[in-house]
Formats: structure tokens, C-alpha cells, sequence
């Protein structure tokens, strides 16, 4: 069932984004050659503590970290770890904040160090097609209209589309309805209404769309080993147009 947000509502869940925002403006500012993702996971735990709020990943389903942690040809669902990020590689933090029961889910994929041209293209493509997608979720628009133009403007530029794993509806708990596929049809699936709230967040690859799962029943990684990337952010479908509750007010990222 999906569940049409307040104003009250969608301004908690903004709180909640602003807060989840400016943990990742931080996490920018650390991520450099010989940084683990065990750090950041250890500073996100501590900055969401001292502002208030709980890591909603955590516990999840058994999952037991603050943040997902995905490197070079993990698609999403990487845990942290203690090996040190090293210049070129790609990694890309995902979490979900509860701030006094408003939750917001946004990932980033950032480069360390000095990165390939390949990869700077795959990171500035995915990040660009998140904003095609979020242009499309209007009131009346369909959930088709969002995937279709994620994915045009992708396979447009050479990158593949993963299948497997999609947005969702968000609040008051983390998945809800309705699911948010990154390709499609224009004009197919539901209609979007004001007071929908939804995250958009395309994973797109270098090669190969499919995936494949680790052995600890988490981690997705490209079938082919080549780079994946992730750009995600949490909107409120209004009267007037999506709202971005995941971006700083000053920074649409």
C-alpha cells in the first residue's frame, strides 16, 4: 500500500535528508587514497549519533552496518572494511538515516585519488541520469516515465542499466511501495501522485547489466568485473514539482 505524506510529514523526512546530505558532504571531504570504508562507517555511526539520529541499514533484515560500502565492480550491498581505498578506485556510499522516525535514503559514488577517464565518465553519467529521472517525477507522470528516461539517457552514452535492484516508496518504514524501476516505458506502470514520496537511484555499469551475489548473501558485483556506480536521492512528489529531500539547500550535489 502506498502512503501519501503530509507537508508535516515530507518537512520531518527533509530534516532527516538535510542531515543525511551533510554526512555525505563529510564523507566527500575524507575520501582519499588509504581511507577504508571501516573509517567512514565508523565516522557516520558517530556523526548520526551526535546529531540525533540512527543509521536505519543497521539491523536490517540481519545487515549489520551503518552503511553500504560498494568498490569498483560492486554494484551495491558492499560492507565496510579495513582495506585502504587506493587512487582510482571508485566507492560508493549508501545509507539511510531515522531522524526521529523520518527516514532518508541517498548514496554517492565518489572517485579516490585520481581516477580513469572511463570511470570519471561512468560516475558523471550515472549522477546526470538520477536528474533525468527526477525530472520526470511530476504529478501525473508514470513510473515508466522515470525509467524509460534513466534509461535511454544511459544506453545513450555507452552504459548498461542494472535490472536487479530498483528504488521504492520510503516512510514510515525504509521499503515500501511502490517499487521504482530504472528502465522502462514511457506511460506504463503507476501514476505518480502528490505526497508520494520515492527514492530514484540508477546503478549504472560499464559493461554488463547483470549481477551476481557474494558469498555472504549481500554484495552485488557486475557479472564481467567491470565498474558499477550510484547516485540516489529521496523526493516528495508535489503540486509543484519533485522535491529533493536528500540535497543541502545550498547544493543540489
Amino acid at each position: 500500500m502506498i502512503q501519501l505524506k503530509s507537508k508535516k510529514e515530507i518537512a520531518e523526512m527533509k530534516k532527516s535528508g538535510q542531515l543525511l546530505a551533510l554526512t555525505h558532504k563529510k564523507i566527500k571531504s575524507m575520501i582519499k587514497p588509504g581511507i577504508t570504508t571501516w573509517e567512514i562507517e565508523e565516522f557516520v555511526n558517530d556523526f548520526l549519533e551526535k546529531h540525533g539520529a540512527t543509521p536505519e541499514e543497521k539491523g536490517f533484515q540481519g545487515y549489520r552496518f551503518a552503511t553500504c560500502a560498494s568498490v569498483n565492480d560492486e554494484i551495491c550491498h558492499g560492507f565496510p572494511n579495513k582495506k585502504p581505498l587506493k587512487n582510482g578506485d571508485i566507492v560508493t556510499i549508501d545509507m539511510v538515516v531515522n531522524l526521529n522516525g523520518a527516514l532518508s535514503d541517498s548514496a554517492w559514488s565518489y572517485g579516490v585519488g585520481t581516477i580513469s577517464d572511463e570511470a570519471e565518465h561512468l560516475l558523471k553519467t550515472t549522477k546526470e541520469a538520477l536528474y533525468e529521472g527526477i525530472k520526470q517525477s511530476v504529478v501525473g507522470n508514470r513510473l515508466g516515465d522515470i525509467g524509460h528516461a534513466i534509461q535511454e539517457y544511459a544506453e545513450s552514452r555507452g552504459l548498461s542499466v542494472v535490472r536487479e535492484f530498483v528504488g521504492h516508496g520510503i516512510g514510515p518504514t525504509m521499503h515500501e511501495d511502490p517499487p521504482v524501476a530504472h528502465y522502462g516505458k514511457q506511460g506504463r506502470g503507476l501514476r505518480l501522485r502528490d505526497g508520494m514520496t520515492i527514492t530514484i537511484e540508477p546503478m549504472l555499469n560499464i559493461g554488463d547489466w547483470r549481477s551476481k551475489i557474494d558469498s555472504n548473501g549481500w554484495t552485488a558485483r557486475t557479472i564481467d568485473g567491470s565498474l558499477s556506480a550510484q547516485y540516489e536521492h529521496t523526493l516528495a512528489i508535489t503540486k509543484d514539482g519533485p522535491e529533493i529531500l536528500t540535497a543541502l539547500e545550498d547544493d543540489e550535489g
